[in-house]
């Protein structure tokens, strides 16, 4: 018989939020385990951009997205948890359990049994894949030959002829984070009006103007050239349709996400586009017991922040504790007065 793995609460996606889910579960005494199917903790922050700096998580200038998952793995240390990676949730199920509160049976895609008493999505924006430059046939042939994506190592780029494509925060914040590493660096977009932080547009036409950056707009990607690797570029002037040619020896192309739900839009949740809708009491989905923290929730005044999600999710394990204990108050104390996390974390709070 296929042994099940028992928990409080299953946390769909290992990002920022669904590891922070584990310290604040832990916090209360609850047992959490961890599904995602990339093959590596810390969700888009390490598969997209682990080199790309952080600024407003609360009392950190500055944390690159690998060292902000790698503090929240740190953080959550003491506590009880499993991560299980290169597999997604398939199926769930609610069953009957012996006190009132019913459970949830998942089963993800390498046949792996949870019977679980939560549900917390923290799945970003689903399953996603980058956008490829469009006109281009199999751009992906060009992939560790002069085409990314991403970037994974800022230091890759140091002393490169780069061309960057794209208009939202992406673009420009590798624009001006590599600025000062690069040979050259282009910044192409197809109009002069960028969907990113206006602070950091401020910055990177202040590195247009130093002449450390060359803007080109607006123009399109018209042909990738090169023979074993990328040698140049062809670009398109938008309006009046002339050509141009740009040597480089790296392009990134930074045009954002497809997302897709993936099987979350077979479990019946009420949806909005390709979120989940919930409350902005327990971050409930519309199925008792199944929460949904981080990029994937909506509600009214939404913000897709790590901030927001911490947020979110702090409350939402309020109420899956209750779920747990029906009969029992939420055990409520700073971390400052709590005596069981000093011990895990070896600390004496009277030096």
């Amino acid at each position: 018989m296929k042994k099940n793995t028992e928990t409080d609460i299953l946390i769909i996606g290992a990002g920022p939020i669904g590891l922070f889910t584990v310290f604040e579960a832990g916090l209360l005494g609850l047992k959490c385990q961890i599904v995602d199917n990339l093959d590596k903790v810390g969700g888009q922050c390490s598969e997209l951009y682990p080199d790309k700096p952080i600024y407003d998580i609360p009392g950190v200038p500055s944390q690159t997205a690998d060292e902000h998952i790698k503090a929240l793995l740190k953080q959550i240390e003491p506590f009880d948890y499993k991560i299980h990676l290169n597999q997604r949730v398939e199926s769930i199920e609610q069953i009957d359990s012996k006190k009132d509160i019913k459970k949830w049976r998942v089963i993800t895609s390498e046949s792996k049994e949870f019977i679980t008493t939560n549900i917390f999505i923290a799945a970003g924006g689903g399953s996603f894949e980058p956008r490829r430059p469009p006109g281009i046939l199999n751009p992906d042939k060009w992939l560790n030959k002069g085409v990314a994506y991403s970037v994974t190592d800022k230091d890759y780029y140091r002393n490169k002829d780069l061309v960057i494509f794209g208009g939202g925060d992406s673009a420009l914040d590798w624009t001006v984070e590599l600025a000062d590493i690069t040979k050259s660096i282009k910044l192409i977009h197809r109009r002069d009006a960028f969907r990113g932080a206006p602070n950091t547009e401020a910055q990177m036409r202040e590195l247009v103007e130093s002449r450390n950056v060359d803007l080109k707009t607006p123009y399109v990607v018209e042909s990738l050239k090169g023979t074993e690797k990328i040698t140049g570029v062809a670009i398109k002037h938008f309006e009046s349709k002339k050509i141009e040619t740009i040597e480089c020896n790296e392009i990134l192309f930074l045009f954002g996400l497809n997302k897709k739900l993936g099987p979350i839009i077979n479990w019946n949740l009420d949806l909005n586009g390709k979120k989940i809708s919930v409350d902005t009491e327990k971050f409930q989905s519309s199925s008792e017991g199944i929460f949904a923290v981080g990029n994937i929730s909506d509600y009214p005044g939404k913000l897709n922040l790590i901030l927001c999600g911490f947020h979110e999710t702090t409350l939402a394990v309020q109420h899956a504790y209750q779920r747990c204990f029906p009969d029992q108050r939420v055990p409520f104390t700073y971390t400052t007065q709590n005596r069981k996390l000093h011990e895990q974390l070896g600390i004496n709070p009277e030096k």
